[in-house]
């Protein structure tokens, strides 16, 4: 392995620890991570179920996306790589999106499942799932689509906005992670959001025919939600289902 990036690795491993520092300082920030933990927790169960049922099979894979992808964007940001953390929180939200869609829509995935490149591109882009899941809702605001151009012009396209996020407090670019206490407080609140709305969707998605997986899914989905209440109320002053 070449030494330089033995190097790297290890000065990433020490912004690790200083990153640590600064969310365990921070009872919200602590708060995102806790979600995204037990968000992490409840896709881990759920893709432990057993199925021959080739449809369900492709939820099950969407859902192992998640969690690598969580696991992936946590691991960038506490290294210091803001900027491809939330790329990648970007691919989660395109996911969730999906896997929202395929909740209420389930013919949808043997269609997604069969269908070409072509076909997957035209009738399954992110654009078109989100005008899907807005009109199944009722929802005429668009906050799914300014959500998605929130994270394409912060991360996913090139921009003096993503430019920024190259930046430690406002300094030159670097070509190195780095610390940024609130570049952190940004990415991990995004995550937390995130965490949140992926642990909903994969709890309502959850089988019921299997005895002893539900007993165990039931457990880690109790503590999520439970854990989403206090999130709720810590970020928006309301619990989940208050007017």
């Amino acid at each position: 392995m070449p030494s330089n990036l033995i190097l790297l690795h290890q000065g990433e491993e020490v912004l690790r620890g200083k990153s640590i520092e600064l969310v365990e300082a921070s009872p919200k920030l602590v708060l995102h991570f806790q979600i995204t933990e037990l968000a992490m927790d409840a896709f881990d169960v759920f893709r432990q179920y057993r199925t021959t049922d080739e449809d369900f099979k492709v939820v099950l894979m969407l859902s192992l996306r998640v969690f690598n992808a969580l696991a992936a964007a946590t691991k960038l940001m506490l290294s210091g790589y803001y900027l491809f953390s939330a790329q990648i929180l970007r691919d989660i939200l395109e996911t969730v999106f999906l896997l929202d869609f395929f909740r209420t829509n389930s013919a949808a995935i043997t269609t997604w499942r069969n269908a070409t490149r072509e076909e997957r591109l035209r009738d399954f882009k992110p654009v078109k799932v989100r005008e899907e899941l807005d009109a199944r809702d009722g929802y005429t605001t668009k906050k799914r689509a300014l959500l998605y151009q929130q994270f394409s012009e912060l991360a996913g396209h090139a921009s003096m906005v993503s430019v920024n996020m190259l930046r430690p407090k406002g300094l030159d670019a670097t070509n190195t992670p780095f610390v940024d206490p609130n570049a952190l407080e940004a990415v991990s609140s995004e995550m937390g959001r995130l965490a949140v709305q992926a642990g909903e969707i994969i709890v309502a998605m959850a089988r019921t025919d299997d005895e002893a997986f539900v007993i165990k899914f039931s457990d880690v989905a109790t503590t999520f939600v439970d854990l989403k209440t206090e999130w709720m109320e810590t970020f928006y002053g309301k619990a989940p289902d208050a007017a």
